[in-house]
């Protein structure tokens, strides 16, 4: 298919903005309409329908372009961005924003795609002239929407704090049919501030732009739109000396800083140079802090950075400025660097809600923009907003390459700066791409997590590259260099210049079994970065720093940082959060958490923490850790011992999240080898047996380190022992605890949802049940669970109707807390929405949970339906099917009993009739119980959707009587925490208290060994500490 002259144009799927596309309707006519040039030539373009692109499917039809979903015909196929995997079809060109030539983790599966469908990819990022200049780019459009989004909100913000202002009557972007439209409008602005002023307490009112490319350049034609004057960074103290005292001021400031007004050399006697920068930034500190953002309203950040460089701005720096009475309002991070020069811009926006606001006084982030702090725009797709002046933009250029790469069959034919951006091509990577596996095979599974530790003595030496890597394509030598000598490399970090004015930086280790090795590989990229006088017209190619060579097996990585390895077993919901936790430790992402949390902070000083995810299945386990750095996918059955024992030998700790008879086979791999191991679920009887074991050969087994159990053990210890401690007995101790839905998703009869099987949750339900009440032991049936639910109310949450049903045997918790001797009441319950143990018992009764295996649902001549198999059930002979469901089965659901009242007897039916029991529907024949129907129907109509949430609540009250006369106490403590993104509240309160446990033995901090519950003050004190942190809020109160 490859050169036919066909073209597609791809529909958009990775954003509901993104409207722009790679030629508008008169690019296409051009191509269709100017005639075969040479071997040039368009004979097609189809394009795929889209109802969001901002040329309508209409236009492209009438210019003589085909629109269909089918691009089967097409030779290349055109996108923006990368399309999804599906619509890559076998041998076909693609061109667009791939963003793979740096392997970049998260969109190897895309170059995975096109290799094995034997297709070529061209991205538009590596076109480039002849002077290294990107020739296919948005830059412009970035600055100019970034630059009107954020005046817009500026408006908002100053109204805020009181202040009416021009910006005011500004709107964003995308809400202007064209860029002339939102230029008309800042001007409008402009001409109100020349003629009613500004606030002069809002004045001088100064924006300072980072940089001089495209960005910087779009964001300061929209700033000269205003009336305005442009100083010199040096100047910027004598705006303020100068003020004047008039009530208005009738203008704004610009100031475009660089970088020596960022930093300056360590050394007094030095001055700033640009290559010693580039090279060696350890040798210069900031001054931004302290020469410009002192007097900037608004940073307008244009400048791409890299971690090696010293920040921009850091919390401290803005604290301390703030403190100091800076008049900074807000930050509109064109960038979009995440954690990058502008520390506390640590998340992106939305076009729709493109601002947040930080609150360095309380170091906290908010969604709106009222209240304390600076306002940050950080939109990531800024350019979709002008998409109709971007798609031109973008088509004039790319339309000149077009005819090229829709006639060419081979790659040798097309023009230099056309193959140097082909990536792939018929399935194979290009020459001068082939750096790609390398660079994948060395973030893979470190050689002592695959093959066992090496006993042989390794010399590594980590070894720093910055410069043109990949634009020029000199990573290729430095890993020619490397692995022609005998040596291996890991690399250890990657920063990618965004644009081809920025270098690129990678930090490799270089390993090799010969010192000798490694020293000829040093001089080696030596003699390349720094080129002999005499070898003329040769300049320096990279820059390059090397470190100390070390003397190891085990691969350090992280520089100096110690690298603690972690295997967590099963990849269910639970896994992912505590994935994220725990890679996160020691790991340059940041995380807002581990700023205010000591035991982290001085635990990832000096290490970091890699996660091996293991599963049945490799896929779930690569769907787990997908977008999560430091994390590795393994397929690994536990009941295969060897494997086991082979993945267990190499980490340092591991967590098992699979079910609990999986447990003891773990542990007792875990004790033969001295690993530490954490587990979520209860202790039994099988796992306490190992105990003295575990202790013995020095190990720590942690059990019970979930929610419930787990964070209410804690809750509950530190409570008791703070009693104990003031000389207080405790007389009575309530515990309930519930996976709950949001009051928004508790939509259906039961007010109740699924996110995994309910069969586990059916059957704790018929649990039998012992507690203590007022000194009374008090016995419940497993078939009385349902009936004996009563009402449950929070004074300090009054909107939740809520019920509580007794949970088992409350009574081991009197003895495991230490209080069965002085407490009266002792109980501990299971939370529901009011009328789930109603609706319930009901079924129950109706005989829904039966586990029999039923006759009709076993007769293969006569299928069972639904319905009949509710009649079945409900004794109903005969239906008439004019009298409607609902009365039908109330009638019966009365006359048999199972309901005494109308009302209850109405809740069922509607709750019977919204599982689907009275449909016509044949029942599978997997489903050979009433349990096993019921089952099914739960699974299918009461899980969450994508968009609903889960929570959970979890409350404690202690009654506490004191002996000297100190009134009782009534001690409460509640955590309630909702589900966030694809990421459960029931994941979260069990994923990320199993993660904590790990982190405290990684960290030391847990010395006990055997068997351990979170019930003793060396885990739950820092615990806790950490929960809160992480941002888990535990309510406490005493009246």
């Amino acid at each position: 298919m490859l050169g036919n002259g066909v073209i597609g144009i791809l529909s958009e799927t990775t954003n509901k903005w993104e409207r722009r596309a790679p030629l508008t309707p008169a690019h296409c006519a051009r191509l269709l309409h100017s005639g075969k040039l040479g071997k040039e030539e368009v004979r097609r373009i189809i394009v795929q329908p889209s109802t969001k692109r901002i040329h309508h499917d209409d236009l492209y039809e009438d210019v003589g372009c085909e629109v269909s979903q089918d691009l089967s015909d097409c030779g290349l196929i055109l996108g923006i961005k990368q399309p999804k995997l599906e619509m890559i079809l076998p041998d076909r060109a693609y061109a667009f924003f791939s963003h793979t030539n740096k392997a970049q983790k998260e969109n190897m599966p895309l170059l995975d795609k096109i290799l094995a469908e034997r297709a070529s990819l061209y991205d538009y990022e590596l076109i480039v002239g002849d002077e290294g200049k990107r020739l296919l780019a948005f830059g412009k459009f970035a600055g100019r929407a970034g630059l009107v989004d954020f005046l817009s909100g500026l408006g908002r913000r100053y109204l805020s704090l009181g202040y009416s202002t021009p910006f005011l009557s500004l709107g964003s972007s995308y809400m202007y049919p064209s860029l002339a439209a939102a230029k008309a409008a800042v001007v409008s602005v402009g001409e109100e501030i020349a003629t009613t002023g500004l606030p002069s307490s809002i004045c001088p009112l100064v924006f300072v732009f980072t940089g001089s490319g495209n960005v910087s350049l779009g964001a300061q034609e929209i700033f000269k739109l205003l009336p305005h004057t442009f100083v010199d960074s040096s100047r910027l103290p004598e705006l303020f000396d100068t003020a004047s005292q008039s009530k208005r001021a009738f203008q704004v400031y610009g100031c475009v800083v660089s970088y020596e007004d960022m930093v300056e050399h360590s050394d007094p006697v030095e001055v700033f140079n640009k290559v010693d920068y580039y090279a060696h930034p350890e040798r210069y500190k900031p001054i931004f802090h302290k020469k410009v953002a002192p007097y900037a309203s608004v940073i307008v950040n244009c400048m791409y950075w890299e971690r090696r460089y010293p920040r921009l701005l850091s919390y401290r720096q803005l604290q301390d400025l703030v403190h100091g009475g800076c008049p900074l309002v807000g930050i509109c991070d064109i960038t979009c660097d995440i954690g990058g020069s502008i520390e506390f811009v640590n998340r992106t926006t939305l076009i729709d809600s493109p601002f947040f606001r930080y609150d360095p006084f309380g170091d906290s982030y908010h969604e709106d923009i009222e209240g304390d702090g600076i306002i940050c725009l950080a939109v990531d797709i800024l350019p979709t907003e002008f998409a109709k002046e971007a798609s031109q933009h973008f088509g004039d250029v790319l339309s000149n390459f077009i005819g090229n790469l829709a006639s060419t069959k081979d790659i040798e034919d097309l023009p230099l700066h056309l193959r140097r951006a082909c990536i792939a091509h018929g399935g194979a990577l290009t020459h001068l791409y082939e750096y790609i596996p390398r660079m994948r095979n060395s973030q893979e599974v470190p050689e002592n997590v695959t093959n066992g530790l090496s006993n042989k003595k390794r010399y590594t030496i980590s070894v720093s590259i910055s410069g043109h890597l990949f634009d020029q394509f000199l990573i290729n030598e430095a890993l020619d260099i490397i692995e022609a000598a005998g040596g291996s490399f890991h690399l250890v970090k990657c920063q990618v210049g965004q644009c081809t004015d920025s270098l690129s930086y990678s930090e490799l280790e270089v390993g090799a079994y010969d010192s000798a090795v490694l020293d000829k590989i040093v001089d080696t990229l030596t003699s390349v970065a720094n080129p002999k006088e005499d070898d003329k017209g040769k300049t320096n190619l990279f820059a390059l720093k090397v470190g100390e060579v070390k003397d190891t097996s085990v691969s350090m990585g992280y520089g100096s940082k110690k690298r603690n390895t972690v295997l967590i077993l099963g990849a269910g919901r639970v896994c992912q959060p505590a994935v994220e936790f725990l890679a996160s430790i020691g790991s340059n992402s940041p995380s807002e958490w581990k700023k205010s949390c000591k035991i982290a902070a001085e635990f990832e000083e000096h290490n970091y923490v890699q996660v091996v995810v293991a599963s049945l299945f490799l896929k779930d386990a690569e769907e787990t850790i997908e977008g999560i750095p430091d994390a590795i996918a393994v397929e690994l059955d536990v009941m295969d011992h060897d494997s086991l024992y082979k993945y267990t030998s190499q980490v340092d700790v591991v967590v098992s999240l699979l079910p609990p008879t999986f447990h003891c086979t773990i542990a007792n791999v875990c004790i033969e080898l001295k690993k530490h191991l954490v587990t979520a679920s209860y202790i039994n009887d099988s796992m306490f047996k190992l105990h003295d074991a575990a202790k013995d050969c020095g190990i720590t087994i942690l059990g019970e380190m979930g929610l419930d159990p787990g964070i209410d053990h804690m809750m509950a210890m530190k409570m008791i022992n703070q009693a104990h401690a003031q000389g207080g007995k405790i007389k009575s101790f309530v515990s309930n605890c519930g996976g709950i839905p949001s009051p928004a998703a508790a939509n259906n009869p039961l007010a109740y949802k699924f996110s995994w099987n309910p069969a586990g949750a059916i059957r704790a339900g018929r649990n039998p049940a012992t507690y203590r009440l007022d000194g009374q032991t008090v016995h419940v049936d497993g078939g009385d669970i349902y009936k004996s639910a009563t009402k449950f109310r929070l004074h300090d949450i009054p909107a939740f109707a809520l019920e509580v049903l007794p949970n088992r045997d409350s009574l081991i918790y009197g003895d495991l807390y230490g209080v069965a001797k002085e407490a009266l009441t002792i109980f501990r319950g299971t939370l529901r929405y009011e009328g789930f143990g109603e609706i319930m018992g009901s079924l129950a009764r109706i005989g829904f949970f039966n586990s029999e295996v039923h006759p009709i649902l076993t007769n293969k001549d006569r299928p069972a339906t639904y319905r009949t198999f509710l009649f079945e059930l409900l004794e109903v002979n005969n239906s008439d099917e004019s009298v409607k469901a609902e009365k039908v089965i109330t009638e019966r659901l009365l006359a048999r009993g199972i309901c005494k009242e109308d009302e209850a007897a109405v809740r069922t039916a509607k709750a019977i009739i919204f599982l689907g029991f009275y449909e016509q529907t044949e029942i599978p024949s997997s489903c050979q119980t009433a349990f096993d129907v019921t089952c099914l129907r739960m699974e299918e109509r009461l899980a969450y959707t994508s968009m609903e949430q889960d929570m959970v609540l979890l409350h404690h009250e202690i009654v506490v009587e004191f002996s000297n006369g100190r009134p009782t106490e009534r001690q409460q403590a509640t955590l309630l925490e909702f589900g966030k993104g694809e990421t459960s509240a029931m994941a979260s309160t069990v994923g990320i208290p199993v993660a904590i446990g790990t982190l405290l033995l990684l960290a030391k901090k847990i010395t006990s060994t055997g068997i351990l519950r979170p019930i003793v003050p060396e885990v739950y004190e820092p615990a806790l500490e950490i929960l809160h942190a992480y941002g888990f809020n535990i309510l406490e109160k005493i009246d």
